[in-house]
């Protein structure tokens, strides 16, 4: 690995993505935060004392953008973590959803991972040892969800943040096929039930503890896992 890698971190201006940047930020990785809210990216990149800029995930413009951005300042991106990812704010069943809502969830965290990333691997080739970390969640296991008797089979059904993420291994999958022979390692991340607020601050773990699995994999030596789920137990079942 080198020694002085340069990381960007969506939706990194509050909970488990500051906290990743944060983490990165102290093993003495040069942090880009990104993030679309200005006032609490400013304040989170201040804190943390890492670079910023500003990047809506739903936007190629924005993220070819941010992208610029990272060639001006650092030349080449040997990170990048997608963590950005919403709920659209609905948890309806199939039967009752509301198209839109899903769509705008999607957009965020499947189409949103695919637009920053198409933007950023330019300067992830221009890495020895590129790495991309997709932040998931193992209500998007098929195992995990549908194995009788098990927590996340009870869970009401669900076709916006849970079949999100679903896609959104996949698509890790896909990439990590597509980028093994340029030795770019892609795996996701399952952070766990973290207090943050997308769940209204009910999760049992801490940003702090959910982060560590993303750096964990942010920060893989040459010749680990590719195209796996993983949380800090080890691999997470499809």
């Amino acid at each position: 690995m080198i020694e002085k890698r340069v990381a960007l971190v969506t939706g990194a201006n509050k909970g488990i993505g500051r906290q990743i940047a944060a983490q990165l930020a102290a093993r003495g990785v040069t942090v880009v935060l990104a993030a679309r809210d200005d006032t609490r990216r400013a304040e989170a990149a201040t804190a943390l004392g890492v670079d910023s800029v500003r990047l809506d995930v739903t936007d190629p413009a924005s993220a070819r953008a941010a992208a610029e951005h990272v060639e001006r300042r650092h030349g080449r991106l040997d990170v990048l973590v997608n963590n950005a990812g919403i709920t659209g704010g609905s948890f309806d069943p199939p039967s009752r959803i509301d198209v839109d809502v899903a769509r705008r969830v999607f957009d965020t965290n499947y189409f949103g991972v695919i637009a920053v990333t198409n933007a950023m691997l330019p300067l992830l080739r221009r890495s020895p040892a590129a790495r991309i970390v997709n932040v998931s969640s193992s209500v998007g296991s098929f195992a995990a969800t549908s194995t009788p008797g098990s927590a996340l089979a009870s869970l009401p059904p669900s076709v916006t943040y849970p079949t999100s993420k679903t896609a959104l291994n996949a698509l890790t999958v896909q990439y990590a096929k597509e980028l093994a022979p340029e030795g770019i390692l892609v795996n996701a991340a399952c952070p766990g039930w973290c207090a943050t607020d997308l769940n209204g601050n009910a999760g049992d773990r801490t940003p702090e503890q959910g982060a560590a699995i993303a750096v964990e994999l942010a920060t893989l030596p040459d010749g680990g896992p590719t195209g796996g789920f993983f949380d800090d137990g080890g691999p997470v079942p499809w």
